[in-house]
């Protein structure tokens, strides 16, 4: 069936994203202000990573950042989340500098990387109770949140499972689950689709726009043209230059 946003999705999923948005909704009802990239350059002194690139990400919306392999997605997201000082130019989050990774996660902005970066002696469960808990969750919210967003990425029959017990795409989902658990006010993610199934990444993409429907930020970057096509925006990258896609 196609849901009221255009995406081709099961019932259980279309459940899945009208359940993330009801609970979204009052934790981001004021997201604050837009993510700005201003002339950010990132000099690796053999080549530029990305070069002179301006972009500007409004609330509730769900853009997309496609490009080859070594374009800079990556790069620039890690940028984006405070992780990476670029060469030159500025990022902020509603008017405020973000120059810091642990600054820029206490002020909601969340990331999904390349590689689930899942800590294997942990269950599923006790991988997302345990951020949450970072973040000063109180254990019950904290658990209640885990298993919700567990539920919600298809693995609430394997909350209990040990981290080496799932396969590469069931980690990748857990990693997901994580980064939806803490609610961020922005989500950005790299090729979170990457070791899905066709059924599966339709429900991940479904999820991250229920996140910019209820008022987040969300930036995807994907190699997969059917996922950039679900986005409200798409950028491109190529040799470190940006440019609008749609």
């Amino acid at each position: 069936m196609v849901n009221a946003e255009g995406f081709y999705v099961t019932t259980s999923e279309d459940q899945r994203a009208r359940d993330l948005r009801d609970d979204l909704r009052d934790d981001l009802r004021d997201v604050g202000g837009p993510v700005s990239a201003q002339g950010i350059t990132v000099d690796r002194g053999t080549m530029l990573a990305l070069d002179d690139v301006w972009l500007d990400l409004d609330p509730g919306t769900f853009t997309a950042l496609t490009g080859p392999s070594g374009a800079g997605k990556s790069t620039l997201i890690w940028v984006l989340a405070g992780a990476l000082a670029p060469t030159s130019g500025t990022v902020t989050f509603a008017g405020q500098p973000v120059t810091d990774r642990a600054r820029a996660a206490a002020d909601g902005i969340g990331i999904i990387a390349q590689g689930n970066a899942l800590a294997t002696p942990m269950t599923g469960l006790e991988n997302i109770v345990v951020p949450l808990l970072a973040h000063g969750i109180r254990p019950a919210e904290a658990r209640l949140r885990a298993e919700s967003a567990l539920e919600q990425v298809g693995l609430g029959d394997s909350t209990n499972h040990l981290v080496e017990e799932f396969s590469g795409g069931q980690q990748q989902r857990v990693a997901i689950a994580r980064a939806l658990a803490l609610r961020p006010k922005v989500l950005l993610a790299d090729e979170p689709t990457s070791d899905l199934d066709a059924g599966t990444r339709e429900t991940i993409v479904a999820l991250l726009a229920a996140q910019a429907d209820a008022g987040a930020i969300v930036l995807m970057a994907t190699h997969d043209q059917w996922c950039a096509d679900q986005a409200d925006a798409e950028w491109h990258l190529d040799e470190g230059h940006l440019s609008r896609a749609r």
